[in-house]
């Protein structure tokens, strides 16, 4: 299963953090952000996904979070 979320994280650092919670979130996951990309791309590949989940824990830390279809 892949997720893709557009966001508006810019910096590479905070990036890192996120990729860190999402991936303790759901252990076993690719997490990779697109920071080139005018939507500032998320993708989150694995297995047991909740979109609801990872686009939660990026508005609790204060960024936006859409899906892309």
């Amino acid at each position: 299963m892949v997720e893709v979320f557009k966001t508006d994280v810019q910096q590479p650092g905070t990036a890192n953090v996120l990729i860190v919670k999402l991936t303790l979130l759901f252990p076993g996951s690719r997490v990779n952000f697109d920071l080139d990309d005018c939507d500032r791309v998320l993708r989150v590949e694995g297995d047991q996904l909740c979109r609801d989940k990872i686009a939660h824990l990026l508005k609790l830390n204060g960024y936006f979070c859409q899906e892309l279809i």
